[in-house]
């Protein structure tokens, strides 16, 4: 076997199982198993998280500058959020997928013309590793840029396509919209 035919020792261990869940609340300083209250939605297919930056090149337009010299590279900001497919038809879920909307009751969610701070919350993402432990992502200040894209099928459970996008806060500028926590077991 040569010398570049290996895996670190903690290959296994580190190995993120399943699709994980989606949480209103978690605490990684004290991870316990989530209440059901807790528990956003119900996915198929997985979650895909993601957390992009842009950013721009401030001698792309200079003579004799190479692109991408990274003296002159600016970062813009990141693109922070979560994107699944939920099958939890209820009020909490439905209001996620608006974003911007009232709820009357249990039964009812209504759009809203105008957006209002207490749209946007914190979405928790935890997920089993294979030693026992746990990841977790933070989305913070959520909300849904994607609106409600429900799909139904014949003889088969409807979805609803959700896109969730992070934002950085007026009140906490340096703090980007996302967060990664390492959990052992």
């Amino acid at each position: 076997m040569g010398d570049y035919t290996k895996v670190s020792q903690d290959a296994f261990e580190t190995l993120q199982l399943d699709a994980g869940v989606l949480l209103s609340a978690f605490d990684p300083a004290n991870p316990a198993a989530p209440a059901s209250a807790d528990i956003i939605c119900t996915t198929t297919g997985g979650i895909n998280i993601r957390c992009v930056p842009t950013y721009s090149d401030f001698a792309e337009d200079v003579d004799n500058v190479p692109n991408n010299m990274m003296e002159f590279k600016h970062l813009d900001g990141w693109d922070c959020g979560m994107s699944f497919s939920n099958i939890k038809f209820n009020q909490a879920s439905i209001k996620w997928a608006v974003g911007a909307a009232d709820t009357t009751g249990t039964t009812k969610v209504v759009p809203r013309r105008d957006l209002a701070q207490t749209d946007f919350a914190d979405l928790w993402w935890v997920g089993d590793r294979a030693d026992g432990g746990a990841v977790a992502v933070k989305l913070k200040n959520a909300l849904s840029t994607g609106g409600v894209n429900i799909q139904t099928t014949k003889n088969g459970k409807g979805t609803m396509s959700m896109e969730i996008t992070g934002h950085v806060s007026l009140a906490a500028q340096d703090t980007m919209p996302m967060e990664f926590y390492f959990i052992a077991a």
